[in-house]
C-alpha cells in the first residue's frame, strides 16, 4: 500500500535555486507521485505546530527564525516506502554525515539550514499533512 509523506524544501533550498534540483530527485524514483506542492513562506502559527515538540529545545528559535526567513516549498510525495525513501535520499540531519548522493551531502553545509524536512514515520506524515495541506488530509 502506498504510503504519504510531507516533504519541506526549506528556504535555503529556495534561496540557492535548488528546488527544481531537488523535486527532480523526487519525481526520478520509480512509482512515487507528487500529489500537492505549494510555495510559502510559513507563518508563525504554522511553525509552532510543526515543530511542537522540539519547544524548550536549544534550537528552537534559530529554527523558527530560519525557516520563517523566506519561502519554503511544501510537498505531499506519495508511493511505496517513500517515508523511508525521501529520508534516505535526503541524507542524515548533519551534511557533514550525509553521504554523497544525498541531497544533504551534495549541497548543505550546516546542520540547521540542511534544505530538507520529510516526515519520520506514518503518523508524523499523517499529522504534518494535516498542518500544510488540510484539503489532503
Amino acid at each position: 500500500m502506498p504510503q504519504r509523506s510531507l516533504v519541506l524544501l526549506k528556504p535555503d533550498a529556495v534561496r540557492r535555486g535548488l528546488v527544481g534540483e531537488i523535486v527532480s530527485r523526487i519525481e526520478r524514483k520509480a512509482n512515487w507521485t507528487l500529489v500537492a506542492m505549494e510555495l510559502r513562506t510559513l507563518d508563525q502559527a504554522t511553525l509552532e505546530q510543526h515543530y511542537a515538540e522540539h519547544v524548550g529545545k536549544p534550537f528552537y528559535e534559530p529554527l523558527m527564525e530560519f525557516m520563517g526567513s523566506g519561502p519554503s516549498v511544501a510537498l505531499i510525495v506519495e508511493g511505496e516506502s517513500v517515508i523511508e525513501g525521501v529520508r534516505a535520499l535526503a541524507g542524515k540531519t548533519n551534511p557533514l554525515e550525509a553521504g554523497p548522493g544525498t541531497i544533504r551531502g551534495d549541497y548543505a553545509t550546516i546542520t540547521r539550514e540542511n534544505l530538507i524536512h520529510a516526515s519520520d514515520s506514518d503518523s508524523s506524515a499523517e499529522r504534518e499533512i494535516k498542518i500544510f495541506f488540510p484539503n489532503h488530509a
